[in-house]
């Protein structure tokens, strides 16, 4: 029996010996990732992109709920892997995942896609992309903006397609994109909501072009775009945007003039207005919009900002046969914020913000369609974070 016993006891130990010889050379001497790829990774950023909350809510002056949230989470990876080629991925984690029907794949993936760098003025990028908008509401980080306004709010801004920039001067650059117009088909995006004279285009796509500028020395900046998206046959959506940005010493000003015509409604805003007149996506619609955005750096840890904005909705002869363009619906928006920064070396920012929304009807929508006026509210306590992961 003893004897049984001190075999097992060799046994064991031989066992034990060679797992800890195994494990050494799979470690430890041949990392996973080996050595000449780890090289890589310094050209490559991951960015976990966050906003959190305890928000509390208001319709019309009275306390509805409170809860918290997480407002937004957004993963990006983006860099180099070749001396003329970059990528860039972001994936939102706080959206319905549902796969376009038109560009397959998911609604929740803001970018995915790669550049290449034709010369050193002039890049060259294909895949899903952020449309190229002008104004700075859009070319703000996502979650620096607690409320977008309508236009944006109610925007596919996530296409497919390609693009190509060209800075022409240290001062001014200009871009072209040519994107699919929409997510989604045709028929699943309108889903027989458009009268039967209505062709779908055979050409679904939006052109987009844009110039950015800088003036005295940097202090005013420039982002002006023109779009054009077919909708359909003969029906197509022109949309205009004009973004402004002075900045000089702590403070920093933001003012954004948008205008969207649409032969068919792609907001859905005037659709959902006259849904008790007409089962059909309203056309010849027009959304203007307003925005301004104030930043002062109070002290080095403390930023006070005020964001302002206005965004009004017209009808094609609603009114009447040959009414012209009726104005329906105008919406009104605050945001004050005070945000604390605790950290040198680290952007998080703890914030208390309050954003206000009100929304007019004109006497038309009032006496006709049987809508009033409202107004909301959302207390936010939270903290805003791109945390460089690596």
């Amino acid at each position: 029996m003893k004897k049984s016993l001190f075999f097992l006891l060799i046994l064991m130990q031989s066992g034990m010996f060679a797992q800890s010889q195994q494990t050494s050379s799979d470690t430890i001497s041949k990392p996973i990732i080996s050595v000449g790829k780890q090289s890589l990774l310094n050209n490559v950023d991951v960015i976990m992109n966050m906003r959190f909350a305890y928000d509390t809510y208001f319709q019309d002056g009275t306390h509805t709920n409170s809860e918290f949230n997480n407002n937004q989470v957004r993963l990006e990876i983006k860099g180099k892997i070749h001396d003329k080629v970059y990528f860039r991925f972001r994936d939102r984690y706080t959206k319905d995942p549902n796969v376009g029907s038109r560009d397959h794949i998911s609604r929740g993936t803001d970018l995915a896609f790669i550049g290449v760098e034709l010369s050193p003025k002039t890049q060259l990028n294909l895949g899903k992309m952020s449309a190229d908008w002008g104004g700075f509401e859009f070319d703000l980080n996502p979650i620096d903006i607690l409320e977008y306004n309508d236009i944006l709010e109610y925007a596919d801004n996530f296409l497919t397609g390609a693009g190509i920039t060209h800075q022409v001067s240290p001062n001014h650059g200009f871009g072209l994109q040519v994107l699919n117009s929409r997510t989604q088909n045709f028929e699943d995006l309108y889903n027989g909501t458009l009268p039967e004279h209505i062709e779908k285009s055979k050409m679904h796509l939006a052109y987009i072009g844009t110039w950015r500028g800088s003036f005295f020395d940097g202090k005013l900046e420039t982002l002006y775009s023109y779009s054009y998206f077919q909708e359909a046959k003969n029906k197509a959506m022109n949309y205009y945007a004009l973004g402004h940005k002075y900045q000089n010493n702590n403070l920093t000003l933001m003012y954004d003039f948008k205008y969207s015509h649409e032969a068919i409604d792609r907001k859905g805003i005037v659709t959902g207005l006259l849904e008790s007149q007409s089962d059909y996506t309203a056309q010849s619609v027009s959304y203007m919009e307003n925005w301004l955005r104030m930043e002062y750096l109070v002290a080095p840890k403390v930023n006070l900002s005020m964001t302002l904005m206005a965004s009004n909705a017209y009808g094609k002869d609603v009114k009447a046969d040959n009414s012209g363009t009726d104005l329906l619906r105008t919406s009104y928006g605050f945001i004050p914020s005070v945000q604390y920064l605790p950290f040198k070396d680290m952007n998080i920012r703890f914030f208390v913000s309050y954003v206000g929304r009100y929304y007019n009807y004109s006497s038309y929508a009032k006496d006709n369609l049987g809508l009033e006026n409202y107004n909301t509210g959302r207390l936010s306590v939270g903290f805003i974070a791109p945390l460089l992961i690596l």
